[in-house]
């Protein structure tokens, strides 16, 4: 069944991938429906490239593309072509049509994807390469993939993405990693070039092209490591920070799954949501917070982290709550104890949904406490004790201990 309810039964939208080599790297099947399609739609690049095939009506992309899109569902049931990049669903166009058009009334004859070209290029095993999306995308997404020894293939946005990714490789001590940029791979001008991130001085470089990381670290390299809990001089903070241990606990105790929505109450330096979005790509996250200095600190984080697609509310809970979309998981670090934050909290939670609140203060203690009698769940205290100087020796100087209410709304 389609999406709108009515079946189809055979499919009549064709998306083709085309490559840089155009005509010559189509097979004789999608030549032939390139040649008998009433309506052909894609890029203007597409359709030079494309250019001796068709014979029907030529419709390219619009903007905002959505227009284009509408275009296509109206001719639902009449043969329709759409030409695409590479394979089109790796970071293309099958995506977006498959949220309006059911899979069951689409037929796809992929080409190479850019990644599996610059793969075979290079050698690369792909299965053992980390491959992502910068095209239209900031560059931060790649700062968590910047492992030692690691090997990255990156889709620039145009002509100036590699120099761009060389400056962020040096700014944060990778500069001694090499960089390969892959231009119009499989085409008449394909070239491919190798340079230390350090020295990279390209230019000219075609607008489509592929970069390939071999991460190499500098003793200085902001390395963000795997594991949960991360070292909290890596954020920008005033104080107000679930330190590193805590936010351990904190973050075993919020059980991150894919895909999963969190309010992070009362978010601070945003350590938290941040750690949270560095789970999966998937994650979401939205960071609540009162004040306007700790918003931007939050903003900048997030970028440094490479998940700049965490969510900022500047607001204080629970009025700034209200028009916020329904969280799978809620975290309350600060402001818990003020009225009604906490029930606002429990209400917005989906059923099913996980809420995990720290205290430090007796105010907030006795909050929890109270919560813990009416509602159950499960109550820990946390106590860190960090050695440090006394005199010429060294002692244990406790922190200040944190009671932790842990619940799930039936």
């Amino acid at each position: 069944m389609s999406n709108n309810g009515s079946a189809i039964v055979a499919p009549w939208l064709i998306i083709i991938g085309i490559g840089e080599d155009g005509v010559a790297g189509l097979g004789e099947e999608a030549k032939r429906l390139i040649q008998a399609a009433p309506v052909v739609f894609g890029g203007a690049r597409h359709m030079e490239l494309a250019s001796a095939l068709i014979r029907g009506e030529r419709q390219i992309w619009q903007s905002p593309f959505e227009k284009s899109v509408e275009a296509i569902v109206a001719r639902r049931g009449s043969p329709v072509v759409v030409l695409a990049s590479g394979d089109p669903f790796l970071y293309g166009i099958g995506a977006t049509l498959t949220r309006r058009i059911d899979a069951a009334e689409m037929r796809t004859i992929p080409a190479p994807s850019a990644f599996s070209l610059a793969a075979s290029r290079l050698g690369w095993p792909l299965q053992e390469v980390t491959t992502i999306s910068l095209h239209g995308r900031p560059l931060d997404l790649i700062r968590p993939h910047l492992q030692p020894g690691a090997r990255v293939l990156a889709l620039t946005s145009d002509e100036h993405g590699p120099k761009a990714l060389a400056g962020l490789l040096c700014e944060n001590g990778f500069g001694q990693s090499r960089l390969t940029v892959l231009e119009a791979l499989g085409g008449n001008n394909e070239h491919v070039s190798s340079h230390r991130a350090e020295r990279f001085s390209l230019e000219d470089v075609q607008a489509l092209n592929v970069c390939a990381v071999e991460v190499i670290a500098g003793t200085d390299a902001r390395v963000l490591p795997l594991g949960g809990g991360l070292d909290d001089l890596l954020f920008e903070h005033d104080g107000q920070i679930t330190k590193r241990e805590v936010r351990a606990l904190t973050l075993s105790a919020l059980a991150p799954r894919r895909g999963e929505l969190l309010w992070d109450i009362g978010a601070g330096s945003g350590s938290i949501a941040i750690e949270w979005m560095l789970a999966d790509p998937a994650m979401r996250a939205i960071a609540i917070e009162a004040s306007p200095e700790r918003v931007a600190r939050i903003g900048r984080n997030a970028f440094r982290f490479g998940v700049p697609g965490l969510v900022v509310v500047e607001g204080r809970a629970p009025e700034a709550l209200l028009q916020l979309p329904r969280p799978d998981v809620i975290f309350i670090g600060g402001g818990g104890s003020e009225p009604g934050v906490l029930d606002a909290a429990i209400a917005a939670l989906v059923p099913g949904g996980r809420l995990v609140a720290n205290a430090v203060t007796t105010e907030m203690e006795a909050v929890l406490l109270a919560q813990h009698a009416r509602l159950g769940g499960s109550l820990i205290r946390i106590d860190i004790a960090r050695a440090s100087p006394v005199g010429t020796m060294t002692g244990w100087r406790p922190a200040m201990p944190v009671m932790q209410w842990s619940w799930v709304k039936a």
